[in-house]
């Protein structure tokens, strides 16, 4: 019987294949699993005509994906702020979570899981970051973590003065409960 694979199957060949197997291998285990077709005229053709549509979907979708990444690339730094040690170590992460809503911000619709951080980012300075757009177009984005400086506050100057006039305070208080 003369099949052509759709995948590829051990000790037979790869996928595209026209083979020769015997009747029943065909029939009982190949078919069955789709892991081929039978090779008859119609087949054949519309095999040939899918190959053609799906590699037209992939020049489209490596050209698209190639633009996303001129447009992402353009894009600078993205810049987070976070609480900090004073060694510059991170008391959070910035996870690809965090990357996903930062370019969503930015008005591009990237999926989390297509950011590739092997590992959360968790100290401070700049940091290159790959986003896997397609299989062959992968755009490096630069992210930069600033430290989270607070605002100093205005210490009071403390007279004794204004010490005994809060401990009075505090002992009448005190009497009354």
């Amino acid at each position: 019987m003369k099949i052509i694979l759709n995948e590829y199957v051990p000790n037979l060949g790869d996928a595209g294949e026209r083979v020769t197997v015997a009747g029943g291998y065909a029939r009982n285990y190949l078919l069955p699993k789709k892991l081929a077709f039978e090779a008859t005229a119609a087949n054949v053709k519309t095999y040939e005509n899918n190959l053609k549509q799906k590699a037209r979907k992939l020049v489209k979708f490596h050209g698209e994906a190639e633009a996303k990444k001129a447009q992402l690339e353009a894009v600078g730094p993205l810049d987070f702020t976070r609480k900090s040690g004073e060694m510059g170590k991170l008391f959070g992460s910035v996870t690809s979570a965090d990357l996903g809503e930062a370019l969503a911000a930015k008005g591009f619709d990237i999926d989390k899981r297509r950011i590739v951080l092997n590992n959360p980012i968790k100290s401070l300075g700049e940091t290159s970051v790959e986003i896997k757009l397609h299989p062959k177009v992968t755009a490096v984005v630069k992210v930069v973590v600033h430290a989270d400086t607070p605002e100093p506050e205005a210490e009071e100057m403390e007279t004794p003065e204004t010490d005994a006039a809060e401990s009075k305070d505090r002992d009448l208080e005190n009497q009354e409960a």
